[in-house]
């Protein structure tokens, strides 16, 4: 039992302090990306990129060092990328569930890409490389926090004209698609449709409210959609945010 114990507890054995100090690394660069996602309140947080990092670390420690009782024997190779390897595509679960879908919006992408880079953080610690951890760490920050003020300042240089057109056309095949394959061709995003199509007769004309997001005039728009044949009357209005 004690020559059990002394095997179990073996320093010497692929584990021992540099082990602890290398889980201890990716413990603390962990922690710092989920205090900053938790900062944000983001969904995944402090205790999820904690988890990820100091996880795949270990990961990596018992992939290369987990498995030294049975090298030597007939026909047992070691190859730790094994281990990595199914490290790198078991994260994808996890960051695939913090990726949502609202409307025509993507949320949750930079979050799950922080859960994939907390996780090779975890990594590179695990496999004896905690200076390029450290540097990649750094990297974390210098994106999350100096990339979002490019993009405000890039974004703020780029004033989007948000405007609300009201369609009175002929309920006809197609016509309808056409009117938005018109907008989206002209450079405007459509946010959101309302159709009433009044008694259903081809000849009463229906109502479609478009709302329009873009850079550009509206005007050239409005002119081409009063030229398709069915198009009885088109109204340019503003959207104003303050009323969604």
């Amino acid at each position: 039992m004690s020559h059990l114990a002394t095997t179990l507890f073996d320093f010497h054995d692929g584990q021992g302090l540099r082990q602890f100090a290398e889980l201890a690394i990716a413990l603390l660069l962990s922690s710092l990306i989920g205090l900053e996602r938790e900062a944000r309140q983001k969904s995944a947080g402090l205790r999820t990129h904690t988890l990820v990092g100091v996880g795949s670390a270990l990961f990596m420690e018992v992939s290369i060092h987990g498995f030294g009782s049975v090298l030597g024997m007939d026909g047992v190779t070691l190859d730790p990328s094994r281990v990595a390897a199914q490290v790198v595509s078991g994260i994808g679960f996890i960051g695939g569930g913090l990726i949502f879908v609202r409307k025509d919006a993507v949320r949750g992408l930079t979050t799950a890409a922080t859960i994939w880079l907390t996780c090779a953080i975890g990594m590179a610690c695990g496999g004896g490389l905690p200076l390029l951890a450290i540097g990649a760490t750094a990297v974390h920050f210098l994106i999350v926090r100096g990339f979002s003020k490019v993009s405000e300042r890039i974004g703020s240089e780029q004033s989007f004209d948000r405007v609300v057109l009201r369609l009175s056309y002929r309920s006809q095949n197609g016509l309808l698609g056409q009117m938005l394959e018109l907008c989206t061709g002209s450079g405007f995003r459509v946010t959101d449709v309302q159709v009433e199509n009044g008694s259903g007769d081809a000849w009463v004309p229906a109502e479609a409210l478009l709302c329009l997001e873009g850079n550009g005039s509206a005007h050239p728009l409005v002119e081409a959609l009063t030229e398709l044949e069915g198009v009885r009357g088109v109204a340019l209005g503003r959207r104003d945010d303050s009323t969604e």
